[in-house]
């Protein structure tokens, strides 16, 4: 029942509208660019539905050693039914199967239906979803009390897909480095549009297959669609990597989606005794093209675990040009992308925390034109990396000098004009103020940055840094003296001492920008051109 092969049932918006397809028909549509959205796709289950798509659909050409995506349904059909040919009724396929010892869509046959609770059930797809909050409001679950078949399909793909650790029984993925990890997805995309995007992953996915071999047990022939096995929870049956396929899609969970006599769709949980795939000493190091690889632990290369903030410039800027992380293969742009005059950065990635509770979902693409790209991205562009790795270590640099100065100002003003009493103001006073600093800037930091690695010669790239900090309008500097008048206005201060605060706060501000802990190059020309 509910065969995503043969029903429409995924929701496609187009330039004509909304509409319903199967499977093999969103391929088709992606691969001609027609998908404008997924309506019922929820945010944070974005990922996941592309990486699915991507994995499916590059195993089902691999199989059939096809090299360009087709555009036909049909072909889609066939190619994705070469993936599941020991089950010619498509049960693979299907959100619901009736004999336990059958695999359903995502959800694994089992001898019988013993361990699985039938008190404890899920009666949305909401709740069976990835997300478990800590007080129920990063996002409101087991809402989703009128639930179609495709919201069903996208909480079970990022629920077996994306999950961490949750309670006693249920275990995280593979590609995370610990129950309280994340499955980041680090990539480039020739566009924002659905598409693109899966077409251009595919692609290079197959194009460069063999690397994911290289240091890793792969089989060709191993299992890719990990529901198919059976699996009674027991530890003993974990799967290894040598038994897989190098694309294969996983699963964490024993779930079982069923039909109540009213019609409604629920789904049934079972317990496990271990992961489902015994990699847990490879720390989600595990051939993910999308996983970003933190190389500074003395005891061995992890995946990245997300940062409470997500995708900061200042994390970015690290990930991108440290050699302390591995970037994955999927980030590398091809020989055609190394031409093209604009690619984006897409980052995307949910955020956990001791226990397996989300604190947030965070995605974020990064325009990247051509000769940052190249700098950024290519492996043998060793110069100007180096160059490009320069320039952007001392605009963060600069920003947290100024950041320390408007801080001191803020911490004077709160102490009535005091500076001998500024440093004992609690941090409360300031961090809202600085992060403020930090988000306006965050919001075009690497199109500023590009712009003064673009430029011919020394002098250009100084007059565009300079303006970058001090223009009389949106430089870091303006930005930041406006802060700090925003927060005289904000913060509390007797009426009596409020002048003498704000002068001092001022004043220091301005002396210490041009004194040699600040910036003072910035304000010896505008001397010069008073004089």
């Amino acid at each position: 029942m509910f065969n995503i092969l043969t029903e429409s049932l995924i929701g496609i918006t187009n330039a004509n509208g909304t509409r319903r397809a199967s499977l093999p028909e969103v391929y088709a549509a992606l691969m001609t660019d027609e998908v404008e959205a997924f309506p019922a796709l929820r945010p944070h289950q974005r990922p996941a539905w592309h990486a699915f798509l991507v994995q499916a659909g590059a195993m089902a050409m691999h199989q059939t050693d096809i090299g360009k995506p087709p555009t036909d349904s049909a072909e889609w059909g066939g190619l994705l039914r070469g993936l599941t040919s020991d089950w010619p009724g498509d049960e693979p396929w299907q959100l619901v199967v009736d004999d336990i010892a059958k695999p359903a869509f995502m959800q694994p046959p089992a001898s019988d239906w013993t361990n699985y609770d039938k008190k404890d059930l899920f009666w949305t797809p909401d709740g069976l979803d990835m997300l478990d909050t800590a007080k129920n409001h990063d996002h409101k679950t087991a809402v989703a009390i009128q639930a179609d078949a495709e919201d069903w399909l996208f909480a079970l793909i990022a629920m077996q897909t994306m999950n961490g650790q949750v309670g006693r029984g249920n275990y995280p993925i593979a590609r995370m480095n610990s129950g309280d990890g994340s499955r980041t997805a680090f990539g480039i995309t020739p566009s924002l549009r659905f598409g693109a995007y899966v077409r251009r992953d595919m692609t290079v996915l197959l194009e460069r297959a063999s690397e994911i071999t290289d240091n890793l047990p792969f089989r060709w022939d191993g299992l890719g669609l990990l529901w198919t096995e059976p699996w009674d929870g027991k530890n003993d049956k974990a799967l290894i990597l040598s038994d897989l396929h190098p694309f294969y899609i996983e699963i964490c969970r024993r779930r079982r989606l069923c039909i109540h006599a009213d019609s409604r769709l629920y789904a049934m949980k079972a317990g496990s005794s271990g992961r489902r795939i015994a990699a847990a000493d490879n720390r989600g190091v595990v051939g993910d093209p999308w996983t970003l690889v933190d190389l500074r632990d003395k005891k061995g290369d992890k995946a990245l675990t997300l940062p409470k903030g997500g995708f900061t410039y200042r994390r970015i800027t690290d990930y991108l040009l440290s050699p302390d992380w591995q970037r994955p293969l999927l980030s590398v742009p091809n020989q055609v992308e190394r031409n093209e005059p604009l690619v984006h950065l897409m980052m995307r990635g949910i955020r956990r925390k001791k226990g397996g509770q989300t604190e947030g979902y965070y995605e974020r693409p990064v325009p990247i034109r051509e000769k940052a790209r190249n700098a950024m991205l290519r492996r043998n562009s060793t110069q100007e990396l180096a160059e490009f790795g320069e320039i952007a270590k001392d605009r963060v640099e600069q920003i947290g000098r100024v950041q320390r100065i408007l801080s001191h100002a803020i911490r004077v003003f709160v102490a009535r004009g005091d500076d001998a009493k500024a440093g004992s103001v609690s941090n409360g006073y300031t961090s809202p103020w600085l992060n403020r600093l930090d988000e306006i800037v965050d919001d075009r930091f690497f199109e500023h940055l590009q712009d003064e690695f673009e430029c011919d010669d020394v002098a250009e790239r100084e007059r565009v840094r300079n303006s970058w900090l001090l223009n009389g309008k949106d430089g870091v500097i303006d930005l930041a003296r406006d802060i700090l008048h925003a927060a005289e206005d904000g913060l509390p201060c007797p009426v009596v001492h409020r002048y003498k605060a704000r002068e001092a706060a001022e004043g220091l501000f301005e002396g210490r920008l041009r004194g040699s802990g600040g910036l003072p190059f910035l304000f010896e020309e505008q001397g010069a051109e008073n004089d």
